[in-house]
């Protein structure tokens, strides 16, 4: 029985083929608060950190800051901020120990801490990965929600924020007080354009508050856009596990990811910047072409697969990737994808969408479509209903997409009906309140297109989009494997 926990003290007792820190942590500065430090961080900013210190450059330590919950912290606190990273392919893996977080904070009792460390003059940076929830701006028209009881609070006590919309804003308000610069708000989000959404959130939510202060930050706060890919799993007990077997010590929370990884990132900072060059990220101004190509190409593709996974029964991506109906399906996608995208200068999407195949066959990666599937009323506008949009303008028919958000339909369905299933959706009441009002399949697809904050007003009122969305729902109905077969035309 291995006792032994992850920490400074047993790093030397680790295995010679693991990769451990050897640079020293405790000369290393925070510069960096990240909101949001949950597992995708931990893969994927913190890892490219991590090379950044490496090469000697200690000024860019990572304050991990998690706002709801006190998870992370709980567990790597005693670990004193290290986890272990593996990173798998196919036929091999490399498991790293990360040191890049050097402070961690977590739950609402820590919030002042994180204010202040926002605060502070050492600070040059605040990343987020907070998912498109928390940003708080209606997914159609964009506008702040002033009704979301969690950003009604920091509007009526915005010295004691909860969100980061109300962070972000107070510690820029003390800052401009105290003649302190402001840090760059660098978005790590799956969004399109996530620095100019970042932006409208946080100036739409100071304006509500101090106008000066909105004109003031729009003028003076740099909000880069940035692409991020890295498909991460849940991390299971089974990992927690193998990663003791391995290591001999215990992890309480390990990453266990994909070996590719990808960072785009718009170079414009206010007080500089590490060289995550040097972890593999790219610094360009092409970043919309390529938030495009992966969020339509990539996630467009994963979340279509979840939702035909789910109604297939199968459990992880690589699983649904090895069923023919479905691999097809997604041939069909990327094929509709492809003929509007407008792809990043010198990338070849075709051999992208290659590249997305061998990634999820990934026998190694245990994805599973239900974490996908998560969120997708803020997920369906940008993955799906982009292209589909651009499609239709061009006369175009789209009926894998179709399929798509059919699918999408049946999963909200099923987990409305169902006795103990669990809808995870920040619409989650209003999703089943639609797809609850009948059993008929025309009712359903009708009522679940009314939701103007998923569809806008465009889709309902599309009358071929629409009869197509009813002929693929039922197919779906009848059989998802036959509904998925690329010989059949609609």
């Amino acid at each position: 029985m291995t006792t032994m926990q992850l920490s400074n003290r047993t790093l030397n007792a680790l295995p010679p083929a693991v990769h451990t820190p050897r640079y020293d942590r405790s000369q290393v500065q925070a510069s960096i608060v990240h909101l949001g430090v949950g597992a995708f961080h931990r893969a994927h900013q913190a890892a490219m950190t991590e090379a950044v210190l490496t090469s000697g450059d200690l000024a860019w330590g990572i304050v991990g800051a998690g706002l709801m919950t006190s998870g992370t912290k709980d567990a790597l606190v005693p670990q004193d901020g290290l986890y272990t990273l593996v990173e798998r392919a196919a036929g091999s893996e490399k498991t790293s120990v990360i040191g890049a977080i050097v402070e961690l904070l977590g739950g609402e009792a820590d919030l002042p801490q994180v204010l202040a460390r926002m605060c502070a003059t050492s600070t040059r940076i605040v990343s987020l990965t907070v998912t498109e929830k928390g940003y708080y701006l209606d997914v159609a028209s964009g506008r702040l929600q002033l009704d979301a009881p969690m950003v009604k609070a920091d509007l009526a006590s915005p010295s004691k924020p909860r969100t980061i919309l109300g962070l972000i804003v107070e510690a820029l308000r003390v800052r401009r007080a105290q003649g302190v610069a402001p840090f760059t708000v660098l978005s790590c989000d799956n969004l399109p354009n996530n620095g100019k959404t970042a932006k409208a959130a946080v100036v739409a939510f100071a304006r509500v508050l101090d106008t000066e202060l909105a004109d003031w930050i729009a003028a003076n706060v740099r909000f880069p856009c940035s692409m991020v890919d890295r498909i991460t799993p849940a991390t299971t007990d089974a990992d927690r596990a193998y990663v003791a077997d391995q290591l001999s010590v215990q992890d309480a929370w390990p990453i266990v990811t994909e070996e590719f990884v990808q960072w785009v990132i718009e170079d414009d900072f206010t007080l500089g910047r590490p060289d995550w060059t040097l972890g593999g990220a790219v610094f360009s101004n092409e970043i919309e072409a390529w938030e495009n190509m992966k969020l339509r190409c990539l996630n467009g593709a994963h979340s279509t697969l979840a939702y035909v996974g789910q109604l297939m029964g199968r459990e992880t991506v690589a699983d649904a990737m090895q069923t023919p109906q479905i691999a097809c399906l997604l041939d069909e996608l990327w094929a509709e994808v492809l003929q509007v995208l407008k792809a990043p200068a010198g990338v070849d999407p075709a051999d992208y969408v290659q590249q997305l195949k061998a990634r999820f066959l990934n026998p190694a990666l245990k994805h599973r479509t239900l974490q996908i599937a998560m969120d997708g009323s803020q997920k369906l506008p940008q993955r799906l209903l982009a292209t589909l949009r651009e499609r239709r303008a061009r006369g175009l028919a789209s009926p894998a997409l179709t399929t798509a958000i059919a699918a999408w339909m049946h999963f909200v369905v099923k987990a409305t009906h169902t006795s103990g299933a669990v809808l995870n959706d920040p619409l989650a009441d209003e999703l089943r309140a639609k797809a609850g009002i009948s059993l008929q399949a025309n009712e359903i697809v009708r009522s679940l297109l009314s939701i103007s904050k998923i569809f806008g007003a465009d889709l309902a009122m599309d009358a071929g989009f629409v009869a197509a969305l009813l002929e693929r729902f039922a197919a779906l109905a009848t059989d998802p494997a036959v509904a998925c077969e690329p010989s059949l035309t609609y």
